[in-house]
């Protein structure tokens, strides 16, 4: 099997997913073609040596729709040969594009490739494109159905998470995320948008609230309470788990994940490739796996596919520099650092979600890029990137730098 090697990552700022954020005028098909003109244009690539461009999208309606990743690399001027393929596996996306990448290259059905994901969540409404899971109950009744903030709730009750926890977990995440920017540690990777006049709309991640404190999130009301008590969902969640007698609502806009604008991308290829390209390999793809968890609780599947992808690789933490989890919410860390019993200090060590916000199809590549980065900076080789997703999964990869 050939090795997949991680030539380039790149990503956008990330813009409040609002009407009155910065990146609201910006399609998800420019945000999109942003992020591969920049992989093609920092790179002197030749864009006809590209076999696919695959993107992950996860409400791709509307103008996000009809095969992004095939519009979005016309837009970038690539050559008309480059195919592209959108993808959707929720909040995993953008790793599972990454994946999908390298799988190609290992294969040896493809030689160049790349993985990235979009989303324009300010434009397109995060559920837009629908789903039989919440609506039909031919599915949602069997299965437990609840909306992921009582999951959330579910994991902090059900392994003893209380407010408090998960708000020091979000003024952290808030407080590393401000230090990074202000050491410039995403300059390697972040690459400004610019609108049709070609002037910079945004070159920061806009969404960071660096003054967050115990105090401030305390004001905060819980978001799910009468979703859980009034909607019925609580004892959704009860039944799904008897063990637990009353839900404790602590998650809230403050120690959740933010709604945001954002692409990414990163160049993958067999090491034949780089070569005739001129590129030298910043990392290898070692492994990466998926897998299906309990979808009422929905939000334990990065436990759940660590422990699936260490066995198929024969490695632990003790091979492991640098975890980058995305904080979909505060309780889906606190766990995973809970599960293993890890060192918080290797964990996000950069900030994440709660305090950059979640593009829902293009997370997954952004946090790539992050750890790359990172172990780059710190002269460290390997880091684990894994995500929870939606209806009960979870994707990992192990990249190790070359």
């Amino acid at each position: 099997m050939a090795d997949a090697f991680i030539y380039d990552a790149v990503r956008t700022p990330r813009g409040r997913g609002k009407t009155d954020g910065a990146l609201h005028e910006v399609t998800a098909l420019s945000l999109a073609a942003q992020a591969l003109s920049a992989i093609s244009d920092r790179n002197g690539l030749d864009t006809k040596l590209v076999d696919d461009v695959v993107l992950g999208c996860v409400d791709p309606v509307g103008e996000a729709g009809g095969d992004i990743a095939r519009a979005a690399a016309l837009a970038a001027g690539y050559n008309q040969k480059v195919p592209g393929m959108q993808i959707n596996r929720f909040c995993a996306s953008g790793l599972d594009a990454v994946n999908m990448a390298a799988a190609q290259i290992m294969s040896g059905q493809h030689d160049m490739v790349i993985g990235g994901g979009v989303e324009s969540m300010s434009r397109i409404g995060i559920g837009a494109s629908g789903g039989a899971w919440p609506m039909d109950p031919q599915i949602a009744v069997p299965s437990y159905f609840m909306p992921q903030g009582i999951s959330a709730d579910l994991i902090a009750t059900k392994y003893g998470f209380s407010r408090d926890d998960c708000d020091a977990y979000a003024v952290e995440s808030q407080k590393r995320a401000a230090a990074a920017w202000k050491k410039k540690r995403f300059k390697n990777s972040v690459v400004p948008v610019k609108d049709i006049n070609g002037m910079t709309v945004l070159d920061s991640d806009e969404h960071l609230r660096p003054d967050t404190d115990m105090q401030s999130l305390g004001s905060l009301n819980p978001s799910f309470t009468i979703m859980g008590e009034m909607g019925g969902f609580d004892a959704v969640a009860i039944q799904a788990h008897p063990e637990v007698e009353e839900i404790n609502h602590v998650h809230h806009a403050g120690n959740s994940s933010g709604i945001v604008d954002g692409a990414a991308a990163v160049l993958v290829g067999s090491k034949k490739a780089g070569k005739s390209a001129g590129l030298k390999p910043r990392a290898r793809i070692r492994a990466f796996a998926n897998i299906g968890s309990e979808p009422a609780i929905m939000l334990t599947g990065p436990v759940d596919v660590t422990e699936k992808l260490f066995k198929r690789a024969r490695m632990d933490f003790g091979d492991i520099d640098l975890v980058e989890i995305n904080e979909a919410f505060a309780s889906v860390v606190l766990r995973y650092l809970q599960a293993f019993d890890l060192d918080p200090k290797r964990v996000n060590v950069n900030g994440g979600a709660i305090a950059m916000g979640h593009p829902l199809g293009a997370t997954g590549t952004m946090i790539l890029g992050t750890v790359l980065d990172e172990l780059e900076r710190r002269d460290k080789e390997t880091a684990l990137v894994t995500l929870c997703i939606g209806a009960g999964m979870g994707t990992a990869t192990i990249i190790e730098r070359i």
